[in-house]
């Protein structure tokens, strides 16, 4: 398949440009020069862009604010000039040398232009809430990566305990919160450059050159490739560019933080642009463990990018990319956040069990962020590939093809108990994911009032073990797994390196063909329904063995052994097709008021318990082994409107009814790794999100704040929550409980102040910016649990420094400056014993920016 995908690629490269190659014409080169300055002041403008329109030939103004081009067209023609914190200016030029004026932007607030319905537009004209984070601004505010992000952008959710156990949920959901499973379909499309990532762990990537990020809310499935329940991510980076061009940037801070971007473009030819960039971070743990007298849970990136751009005429555009990322951080670890009585008897309990073994916590509260742990800990993350887009003008619309493979490699080893005791010594999931993708779609105008994009799209992924992941137990296992007084648990060596080596493997197909019409009736109202078929299968082999522990043929003593863990196989198989789409009726009462409709269906895929089932009376459950797939009936209303040329206020106010809604549930039994899959009958989740932003001479104010419900309707046999095991009943009706990770109220509000100065003798201006985030308590279990809850907490971030007109920027900068602790999440131990692990937010950190762009 490997081979197959890149004879694709060269096949389809080599047949554009010998189709194109006709249609080129010998290049005459000629030299036109201008100034750019200040329409007031008068002053060189230094680093101002200038392109021609139409084409990717442009240049950047030097230090005198001149500017040279060398083009084959014939005067006049069309540049387009644009520079930081003035009006973007088209100028027809007429001479061989002009001088042109720009107005500075006092008043204006540009409309952010977006490719999400595969076409260029304002995100203000768009009837879907759209959040769109511009690279620069992600990094002026420290959001390297999603978990970052997440702060801008209230209405998303992600939870992590390392980078295979990602949660991201747009509105409370897509993925199931807490562990994750690999044979379920994540609900968030997360896509980069236009190829769609399979794997959670692609979202713990740091950004490599970002140029802007867009977060569309609700079902996506008529636009975009994976059938998207909750929304998407659609991650564009800066592309190669004809112009030399490059920027580095450095930054340093507390706890030993380094982080090193750069990126460097230009033309190779007069057809070939290329595009090399970089990052690197790094940054001590902020846990120490004190079996190790290391610290934890620290950072340790690696990420690189190269593009070529191939632009054979004006037609047809086709761009070749490979990337790399390898995180190896010394982590993850957890301190023991609680302990919560269970419904067992009272040996049974956690601090019982513990002082019989002689053991106490070294820490009384976890914010004293000190560990014990007995295992070694590692998390290496690695994932990259290459990609083919061709973009071809057809008509008055693009054919593209997105040709696509990808690999995700996993190894990990950590320490599921929590504490300094021998209990759960090895937790190890290698894993390894090879996916390959083909989207062929097109989109354009078929008529004066009818416009639209159809398209077919096929995933193919591989996932399995690497080759044997591992669970084991320690000596001190016996005192957890005790579940009566007799002596025999008490066999010496009975669960000594006693663990099961497993061999699992998924292989998932997934086909689709999707269309969206948009059909202006008049020029105010739009109507805009969409439609989608898909096909999924998934096919699986799970194979557990056990291994180690006391080798006895005495019948008691391998019953205790079978209760931590067993021999498990099965081999299953699913399919499932189904018929999606959307109506969204759209009217435009004037150029600032755009409302807008939306009713749709949609479908997670169907999925496979690949992490070990549960058993019942010594059976396996294998009724649980398929799990139903997900229907999410939506319904939205919005308004964006334009209150004044320098803001705008948009609202949105949605309801989503989900039947047999995916969700990770836990399990006493500790074989069950990771928890195992169940559908909820029925859940809902509904909400108004607020958005706005507002530009004044030099001072900007943003803001989003969200209010979001999310329900069990119905889930009649969930399992019990972490205080009700051992009780009477396994299984209880959560029905009118919280769904996980939703915060009611959630927020974000960020502001910037500018004022022109100098800085050792460079113009420009100084700036300072804060960034407030906030939202209220959450529930942290599956099963909502009275213990398992989070409180609801605040953040603050700031920004203090200089950006001057050449491309220098150096400012300070601090993250969490009130220094709060909170959880971002918790995690209750495998086997039940009533100890809870948090996941801790980071400390107060600082430091220092400097970066540079030509």
């Amino acid at each position: 398949m490997k081979k197959l995908l890149f004879v694709i690629i060269a096949v389809v490269a080599v047949s554009v440009s010998h189709i194109v190659s006709a249609q080129n014409k010998p290049i005459i080169n000629a030299t036109v020069s201008g100034k750019i300055v200040d329409s007031k002041t008068n002053e060189p403008l230094v680093g101002a862009a200038v392109q021609i329109k139409g084409t990717t030939n442009g240049s950047t103004t030097d230090v005198n604010g001149d500017f040279s081009l060398i083009t084959g067209q014939k005067l006049p023609f069309s540049v387009i000039i644009s520079f930081v914190g003035y009006l973007k200016k088209e100028v027809v030029i007429t001479a061989d040398k002009a001088e042109i004026k720009l107005d500075e932007d006092v008043s204006q607030l540009a409309d952010v232009v977006v490719y999400s319905r595969r076409r260029q537009e304002a995100v203000q004209d768009i009837p879907i809430p759209i959040a769109v984070i511009r690279g620069a601004a992600a990094e002026d505010a420290g959001a390297f990566n999603v978990n970052r992000l997440k702060e801008l952008v209230p209405t998303v959710q992600l939870y992590a305990s390392n980078a295979r156990n990602t949660t991201l949920n747009i509105r409370g959901l897509g993925s199931t919160f807490g562990l994750t499973n690999d044979g379920i379909d994540p609900g968030v499309g997360f896509y980069v450059d236009g190829v769609y990532y399979a794997r959670p762990a692609a979202t713990a990537l740091d950004f490599v050159d970002i140029e802007r990020v867009e977060v569309l809310r609700g079902p996506q499935g008529t636009l975009f490739g994976k059938n998207t329940t909750a929304g998407a991510f659609n991650i564009t980076t800066r592309e190669a560019s004809f112009t030399p061009s490059a920027s580095f940037e450095l930054s340093y801070g507390n706890y030993g933080y380094i982080q090193a971007k750069g990126s460097i473009s230009g033309p190779i030819n007069k057809q070939l642009a290329a595009r090399l960039s970089f990052s690197g971070t790094q940054r001590d743990g902020l846990l120490y463990n004190t079996k190790t007298q290391q610290n934890m849970n620290d950072i340790n990136n690696l990420g690189t990018r190269g593009q070529l751009l191939y632009t054979p005429s004006e037609k047809v555009k086709i761009t070749l990319i490979g990337d790399y990322t390898a995180q190896k951080p010394n982590g993850y670890g957890w301190p023991v956040a609680g302990v919560v009585t269970t419904k067992r008897a009272a040996y049974r309990q956690f601090n019982a069990i513990i002082a019989d073994l002689n053991y106490k916590l070294p820490y009384s509260s976890a914010f004293e962020r000190v560990l014990d742990l007995d295992t070694p800990s590692k998390a290496d993350n690695s994932l990259g590939g290459v990609s083919a887009n061709a973009d071809i003008k057809i008509g008055n619309g693009t054919l593209t093809s997105t040709t696509a493979w990808r690999f995700w490699k996993w190894v990990p080893l950590n320490d599921r108990d929590y504490t300094g005791l021998p209990i759960f010594t090895i937790s190890s999931g290698n894993s390894v994911h090879d996916q390959w993708s083909q989207e062929l779609r097109y989109s354009g105008k078929v008529a004066d009032n009818l416009s639209g994009v159809i398209g077919v799209f096929g995933l193919w992924q591989d996932l399995k073990s690497d080759p044997v992941q591992t669970e084991e137990a320690g000596s001190a296992q016996w005192r957890f797994a005790q579940s009566s007084t007799s002596a025999l648990w008490k066999t010496p060596g009975l669960f000594d390196n006693f663990g099961i080596r497993t061999t699992n493997r998924i292989q998932s197909t997934s086909l689709a063909a999707f269309a969206q019409v948009d059909w202006a009736i008049n020029d105010k109202l739009h109507v805009l329904p969409g439609l989608r078929y898909n096909y999924d299968k998934k096919v699986a082999n799970y194979k557990r063995e056990t291994y180690g522990g006391l080798q006895t043929t005495d019948a008691a003593l391998l019953a205790l052994k079978n209760a931590v863990y067993t021999n498990q196989a099965f081999n299953t198989d699913v399919s499932e097709s189904n018929v999606s789409g959307q109506l969204t009726l759209q009217y435009k009462a004037s150029k600032n008021i755009n409302a807008y409709g939306t009713y749709a269906i949609s479908y997670k895929p169907v999925g496979i318990n690949i992490g070990g089932l549960p058993t019942a009376n010594g059976q396996i459950l294998l009724d649980l082994a398929k799990v139903k797939p997900e229907g999410v009936t939506h319904y939205e209303l919005g308004v964006k409107t334009r209150p004044t040329a320098n803001s705008f206020l948009n609202i949105v106010v949605f309801n989503d009814d989900i039947k047999d809604y995916q969700t990770q549930v836990q399990t006493p039994e500790p074989g069950v790794n990771r928890g195992y899959l169940a559908n909820a009958e029925k859940v809902r989740v509904r909400g108004v999100e607020v958005e706005g932003n507002v530009r004044l001479t030099h001072f900007t104010f943003n803001g989003s704040i969200a209010y979001t419900d999310g329900k069990y309707v119905s889930f009649t046999n969930a399992p019990v929550p972490l205080e009700e095991v051992g009780g009477t009943l396994a299984f209880k009706d959560v029905s009118g409980g919280d769904l996980p990770g939703i915060s009611k109220w959630t927020g974000s509000f960020g502001a910037e102040a500018t004022t022109k100065g100098v800085f050792f003798g460079l113009k420009g201006n100084y700036f300072v910016a804060a960034d407030v985030y906030f939202r209220s308590k959450f529930s942290s279990s599956p099963s909502p649990s009275q213990y398992l809850n989070i409180e609801g907490y605040s953040l603050l971030n700031g920004r203090l420094g200089f950006r001057a007109s050449n491309g220098i920027s150096i400012y300070v900068w601090g993250r969490n400056l009130a220094n709060t602790d909170y959880y971002e999440q918790l995690l209750a131990a495998p086997g039940s014993a009533g100890q809870y692990a948090g996941i801790l937010v980071d400390p107060r950190t600082y430091g220092v920016t400097l970066r540079y762009s030509f």
